[in-house]
């Protein structure tokens, strides 16, 4: 009997979280279910999402920036199709096959001149770690210097990189010529790092993920200036800011910098068929592929399928026709305008910022002396428990899904699609001003909630103290 795996779907949708529980990640669906995040989505198109019974979600997440170009994209679902259709040969290995030399292409055609070689791979992680292997190939150094609450990826290797500690607890010990971290603008500090002549990399997420962070001033171009003095690579990891999100083709042109090596993922899938780049220097790759019988010293199996390859450049397409970029620069800017103006009659609101529609809001203690005394409890407990319950709120409330920026962080940071307009800026900006609202309620509803994730929490601590109290957290 063939596969019918569109009734296998109708009869079984809404089994989600028990399959999950039982075969999967249980203690991200207790955690899921804690937030009430425990959703189960049948559908998507665009900026939305649509539950069983087709009600609407305003999807300002993206898959942690991979549907820059909206969920089922009917360009991304042709090219699809279009290779299904041609029955082409895939992944032969022993050959150069035309699609991936196509991508490349579109890639190169689009990076700055300088970056004229791509390396194919499945994710951003991936991708992280072939980019530190072609550092410590072309500089024969070990050592790689990193940023604090830096994220590059989960396997062993990028996960040496890491400034948050939640995701590196229990995983040690770690590659420890990685393991040095420099603080956002101590541009002295990492002058003296790389002084020693010994660092292959020095590695940037131009807007850092956990929390939106960048610098206020010139300590980027500083920071190139002193890596090319002492012959370090800069790497630039675009993974999420890459592709549009930020309001330009790439984060790093907002500082005008010119990277050895950058990291592509996320938005070059279309949604779809995962799919990772390294694009770098030529004669940094050739230092890596140096003579013949290491043509193939780095490789992976699916790197340059033709799914992934074929949704590439159909993203790419779409970027550039649909004018995404454009519109991130735009809409991000009316965002970043419209929530800051909150801050006058929400003293929650710290600071919104943020590049193109890649944003973070920070929240702090308020001023007024009731709200005082709820948020120094909910504190007590946990630094991000006021920014979840402003999540789960945004979720159960108005269907608007978002996520807190990191352990640690009372952030809650937002990554709608690129191809949001007024209508979804005025939704979220208005279900923002009216959960904050709530808040100001005391006692009220939202610390309610406030109150079982406090329980949540003591009762995680309780069962394993060594563990953060928050219930769920960013990647």
């Amino acid at each position: 009997m063939p596969l019918e795996l569109k009734e296998i779907i109708a009869a079984r949708l809404g089994e989600n979280y028990e399959l999950h529980h039982k075969h999967l990640n249980r203690t991200l669906v207790a955690a899921q279910r804690v937030i009430g995040f425990d959703k189960v989505y049948a559908r998507a198109e665009g900026a939305y999402l649509y539950d069983m019974d087709n009600r609407a979600y305003l999807d300002f997440l993206s898959g942690y920036s991979v549907f820059n170009v909206g969920r089922n994209h009917p360009v991304v679902k042709k090219a699809i199709r279009d290779v299904l259709d041609l029955d082409l040969p895939n992944m032969v290995q022993m050959d150069c096959s035309l699609l991936s030399g196509l991508l490349a292409e579109a890639i190169t055609k689009r990076t700055p001149p300088h970056l004229d070689a791509v390396f194919f791979c499945n994710s951003g992680t991936e991708a992280m770690e072939g980019a530190l292997k072609f550092a410590r190939a072309a500089t024969q150094r070990k050592r790689v210097l990193s940023l604090e609450s830096a994220f590059h990826g989960l396997s062993l290797g990028s996960l040496s990189l890491m400034g948050c500690e939640s995701f590196t607890e229990g995983f040690g010990p770690l590659m420890d010529e990685w393991d040095t971290r420099i603080s956002l603008d101590d541009i002295d500090s990492l002058g003296r790092e790389l002084a020693k002549r010994d660092v292959a990399a020095f590695v940037i997420e131009p807007v850092q993920g956990k929390g939106c962070k960048y610098p206020k001033g010139d300590f980027y171009q500083r920071a190139q200036e002193l890596c090319r003095k002492h012959g370090t690579l800069l790497i630039c990891d675009e993974v999420q800011t890459g592709l549009g999100r930020t309001g330009k083709m790439f984060g790093f042109e907002h500082w005008n910098l010119e990277p050895d090596i950058i990291t592509l993922a996320k938005t070059l899938s279309g949604g779809y068929v995962p799919c990772g780049a390294i694009v770098a220097r030529r004669d940094i790759y050739q230092k890596t592929f140096s003579r013949m019988d290491r043509c193939v010293v780095h490789s992976t199996t699916f790197g340059r399928n033709n799914l992934a390859m074929a949704c590439g450049l159909a993203a790419l397409e779409i970027i550039d026709d649909e004018k995404l970029i454009e519109n991130a620069a735009r809409m991000g800017e009316m965002l970043i305008q419209r929530i800051d103006a909150l801050r006058t009659k929400h003293s929650f609101i710290k600071e919104v910022r943020g590049k193109g529609l890649i944003i973070a809001i920070e929240f702090h203690e308020p001023t007024e002396f009731k709200l005082k005394m709820a948020w120094k409890l909910l504190h007590k407990v946990d630094k991000v428990l006021f920014a979840q319950m402003v999540v789960t709120q945004m979720l159960s409330k108005h269907r608007i899904l978002t996520q807190v920026a990191g352990h640690a962080m009372d952030v809650v940071k937002i990554l709608p699609p690129l191809i949001i307009g007024e209508k979804e800026v005025d939704l979220f900006v208005a279900a923002l001003d009216d959960v904050l609202t709530d808040c100001r309620k005391f006692p009220g509803p939202m610390w309610e909630i406030g109150q079982n994730f406090v329980r949540a929490a003591m009762g995680n601590k309780r069962a394993t103290p060594q563990q953060p109290a928050t219930p769920v957290a960013s990647v």
